[in-house]
């Protein structure tokens, strides 16, 4: 199954293992999914003599293969071949277990981790095709490698239709914990541990009392983020990261192709490099973090993360970005993952030949009708305002389509369902008032992004979008403190001007510094 490049590739990959792994697989060996599995592992196995895979006596009906070290069990399940954007997920699991991996979290994280009560059963729902869900799988096989209590079990809802109808998976990924819905959607290490410690509790034993000083905090990840830490510890300030993610929310993105001199990229990619340039310059990062409190007063900033950590210096950068925005009406929580959508992409296919709603008319919502509507029987795009805000080329591209129905002048109300799944929404026409039901299979709330300032909205003027207000040089009304990119009022966002943002309150940081203002 796998050709001879890639072969080559994972040998070399593999050349270092220092442990036994085996493939343990169960199924039942009549099965062609069964005989497809085997066939994926004897290529994988054959890339190192410290790999095996071996049959067990358990003829499952639905094949999967677990990953044992040294005769041990790691907690890893695969119950899907793991090809596309999951080959990565599998490498990594070995690595990983091998402690050679590049995810590895650090000793605060794994120490939250470990802190973990009870014995937890995970499952996550997949789509080989969906390019968030290899992020949220790699998260959680590291929490089961650091925790023995917790199992992971990875499912391709492709392979597993009739339990992924049964537990109304309607997108990817989804993930169950002992059974019960956990999250939906993109997520983070650090976010899904959050996630766990509210729901199974921790070990306060397992916090970690440190603290961090700095010159310069930066909170956030992303690309103002970086290049604020970039261009601070580049004039020779000990600077620290601390964010959920390195990249943010350009993690998201599938293709960029207007960033300067760098040509067509991804967003994966673009996260890789921005790793890169802070750990060039030596800049500290504590990623994986939840920040839980902030005291922006005072000369002292002090920034508190979950687990126990706190973080100190004179000055602060946020840079703390923004994310979807949600309609915030009745029954959108509810159905979240069961109907109600962020994803075109990822979740598209759960409603191949059905009735879809996309809210939102700008061009993230005229594009996830346009893409929807090669998949699906009907897509009924709602605007709020009274015209499209998208691009005039997508707009009429939309128009030409005879499965995409347009309306304005719309108002969501409410998104209904039947307790387990989306079976429609209540519009309101916003110029003659009247309401109307519409019987939708899905709904995907395309309305843009909302700013991640609600930590900070008490100790820093906010405009009634949440935005942080900046004067020209990225400076806050409170003394060094700094706000840069989607977080705050500047103009447009995009990826170009956030790191311009970034460089600039940096700059205006120093300066204030170095003239003690």
């Amino acid at each position: 199954m796998l050709d001879k490049d890639i072969i080559s590739q994972v040998k070399t990959v593999f050349a270092s293992l220092g442990s036994d792994f085996v493939f343990r697989l169960s199924g039942d060996p009549s099965l062609p999914k069964t005989k497809e599995m085997l066939e994926f592992l004897t290529d994988v196995v054959s890339c190192s003599p410290r790999l095996a895979v071996e049959m067990t006596d358990m003829p499952e009906v639905s094949p999967r293969f677990s990953l044992w070290r040294d005769g041990a069990p790691t907690g890893i399940t695969f119950r899907c071949i793991p090809g596309g954007h999951e080959f990565t997920s599998l490498l990594l699991a070995v690595l990983n277990a091998d402690g050679k991996g590049k995810n590895l979290p650090d000793e605060a994280t794994a120490s939250r981790i470990k802190s973990l009560k009870g014995e937890i059963e995970i499952s996550v729902f997949v789509s080989l095709d969906c390019t968030n869900c290899p992020d949220v799988v790699q998260a959680l096989n590291v929490i089961a490698l650091n925790n023995p209590g917790l199992a992971v079990e990875i499912v391709d809802g492709a392979m597993s239709p009739g339990e992924a109808k049964a537990l109304h998976v309607q997108a990817v990924p989804t993930v169950f914990a002992n059974g019960v819905l956990l999250h939906v959607g993109r997520s983070s290490l650090g976010e899904l541990l959050a996630l766990l410690e509210e729901r199974f509790g921790t070990d306060a034993a397992g916090d970690v009392t440190r603290e961090v000083e700095a010159d310069l905090i930066v909170i956030g990840g992303g690309p103002a983020g970086v290049a604020s830490a970039v261009y601070s510890a580049r004039k020779g300030l000990r600077v620290a990261v601390v964010a959920g993610t390195i990249g943010g929310q350009v993690r998201e993105t599938k293709g960029i192709e207007n960033l300067i001199s760098s040509g067509v990229t991804t967003g994966m990619d673009l996260a890789g490099g921005l790793r890169v340039n802070l750990e060039e310059n030596a800049v500290q990062i504590y990623d994986q973090r939840v920040v839980e409190e902030v005291v922006l007063t005072g000369p002292e900033k002090i920034v508190k993360a979950k687990g126990g950590e706190v973080f100190k210096a004179p000055q602060v950068i946020i840079a703390t970005g923004a994310s979807w925005r949600k309609l915030n009406v009745p029954g959108e929580a509810d159905y979240i993952g069961r109907g109600v959508a962020f994803c075109a992409h990822c979740d598209g296919p759960f409603y191949a030949g059905k009735d879809v709603a996309v809210v939102g008319g700008g061009n993230s919502g005229i594009e996830a009708a346009i893409d929807l509507s090669g998949i699906c029987r009907n897509v009924t795009v709602f605007e709020f305002l009274d015209e499209l805000k998208a691009d005039t080329v997508l707009i009429e591209k939309a128009k030409s389509l005879p499965n995409v129905e347009i309306h304005t002048s719309c108002a969501v109300k409410e998104i209904s369902g039947d307790g387990t799944k989306v079976t429609g929404l209540i519009v309101e026409n916003r110029q003659t008032g009247e309401i109307a039901d519409y019987i939708e299979d899905g709904v995907f709330v395309q309305i843009g992004l909302t700013p991640n300032s609600g930590l900070f909205a008490t100790q820093v003027p906010v405009t009634s979008h949440g935005e942080i207000v900046v004067d020209d040089c990225c400076r806050t009304a409170t003394k060094d403190v700094y706000a840069a990119g989607d977080v705050t009022t500047v103009p447009y966002k995009q990826i170009a001007i956030a790191i311009g943002e970034g460089a600039k309150a940096a700059l205006s940081a120093f300066n204030d510094r170095i003239r003690r203002r």
